[in-house]
């Protein structure tokens, strides 16, 4: 199965809603008023919400149903704006100081002493000046490899997102079509009931049943009713958590699932199962590319322990008395690394490696701990669905055709045929559920190999 994943920020397709602009707004009111307005902007809003529920598919396949979730989960899209946010950070990091500008006046004659040749007062003097900051240690190259690896940990983050909510959909998925199969075989079963007691009727109103037995029977379709209507309200939830899942903000009531639990064999050995999951899995990539931002990082930190230089030029003129003056200057400023060289920043970053290093380490022996548990799930699931299929699914339709037919005749008890009937529901039901299991076991290995 394919999934289709943005990681741009302006690919939000489960935005149901066009924004307004401000032009349209201002629009609004002046047609409308500030109330008016709103009531119209608001009917458009659930206006295009039903337009948009109304092409929901009805009928959709776990695939399908994985990709609405990654187009529409609103945890989706709110995970995709890490990225957007880690390529503004690297915008951020290419931008290079900018240049200082001075514009004075000195030694105006403000305070009522104009400048006399008696007083040697003033002259006064005008300047302008810049200066251009010269950052040295490679600072700007150092942010932008910061900011990069940022954003390669954003990605992978948000593949790991997808990972998750790919797992948790297919759950739900399996779980909609195991609470499917439950209620169609309740309704089957109540079906047979009804039909055993307008059978046991025409005997009682013939004189070949007991009126006991059609109380008996009447209260077993009874029960069987109550199942039912517990399988239905048990599908509903199933659907409804499915479709919260896939980011359907209304939940429909008519929405049905159809595929098959899966059967394809996951791969060949458990050792190669362990090494695809670290190979491939997202969030253990995510820290790897977290760690080379940390060994950025240190060398940023060591960067900016450098100070810069700043070179500046001054045009300044001077209103003397005897004349006008116009003169050119040069200036060189920098910091005394004294006191502030870093020290603290360069420690935590080395500090923050360390921690790096050591939740690497705990994570892959957490994926290899996975690992082996998922293979042992599916060892499990494939042993117990080889056994209800081989042996006990036949065997139990077998018991309950035969003492159907013998109920009907009249040549078994009621306590019989409804054992029979018990014992064979339990191992459809336990079929569909190890089924289920199967299928679960299938997907939980692909999440642990990062699929």
């Amino acid at each position: 199965m394919n999934l289709v994943l943005s990681v741009s920020s302006g690919d939000c397709r489960g935005n149901t809603q066009p924004n307004r602009s401000a032009g349209e707004i201002v629009e609004f009111i002046r047609r409308f008023g500030f109330t008016g307005s709103v009531i119209v902007l608001l009917l458009t809003g659930v206006t295009n919400s039903v337009a948009a529920q109304s092409h929901q598919p009805r009928v959709v396949t776990v695939s399908q149903a994985v990709q609405e979730a990654v187009d529409k989960n609103l945890n989706m899209l709110a995970e995709r704006y890490n990225v957007a946010i880690a390529e503004a950070k690297i915008v951020t990091a290419r931008i290079r100081p900018n240049p200082l500008f001075f514009l004075y006046s000195d030694l105006l004659p403000l305070l009522g002493s104009s400048a006399t040749q008696q007083n040697g007062a003033g002259p006064p003097e005008y300047g302008i000046r810049t200066d251009w900051i010269i950052e040295r240690g490679g600072k700007r190259k150092r942010r932008i490899e910061v900011a990069e690896n940022s954003r390669r940990v954003a990605q992978w983050r948000l593949l790991n997102a997808t990972r998750t909510l790919a797992l948790d959909v297919r759950n739900a998925f399996v779980e909609t079509l195991l609470a499917k199969e439950n209620l169609a075989l309740a309704q089957e079963n109540l079906k047979s009931f009804n039909q055993i007691v307008q059978v046991n009727k025409v005997r009682v109103d013939a004189g070949d049943l007991a009126a006991v037995e059609l109380r008996r029977t009447q209260l077993a379709a009874l029960q069987l009713r109550n199942a039912a209507l517990q399988a239905q309200t048990k599908l509903r939830n199933a659907k409804e958590r499915l479709q919260l899942l896939m980011g359907r903000a209304v939940p429909a009531a008519d929405l049905d699932v159809i595929d098959e639990p899966r059967r394809d064999p996951p791969p060949a050995s458990l050792d190669e199962f362990e090494r695809l999951a670290l190979d491939l899995r997202p969030d253990l990539q995510a820290l790897r590319c977290d760690r080379a931002r940390s060994q950025a990082e240190i060398r940023l930190q060591i960067a900016e322990g450098k100070v810069e230089y700043a070179v500046g030029m001054e045009y300044r003129r001077q209103q003397g008395l005897a004349g006008r003056g116009n003169s050119f200057g040069f200036y060189f400023t920098t910091r005394l690394p004294i006191f502030d060289r870093n020290r603290g920043e360069i420690e935590r970053a080395v500090l923050e490696r360390g921690q790096l290093e050591a939740r690497i380490g705990a994570l892959e022996a957490e994926i290899r701990a996975e690992a082996r548990n998922a293979w042992r799930q599916y060892e499990t699931a494939r042993s117990v669905l080889a056994d209800i299929e081989n042996d006990m699914l036949i065997q139990s339709r077998q018991v309950l055709d035969t003492m159907e037919f013998s109920y009907r005749r009249g040549n078994a008890s009621f306590v019989d045929f409804i054992d029979a009937q018990r014992a064979c529901n339990g191992t459809i039901q336990s079929h569909n559920e190890a089924r289920a299991e199967y299928a679960r076991s299938l997907f939980l290995i692909d999440a642990t190999i990062g699929r």
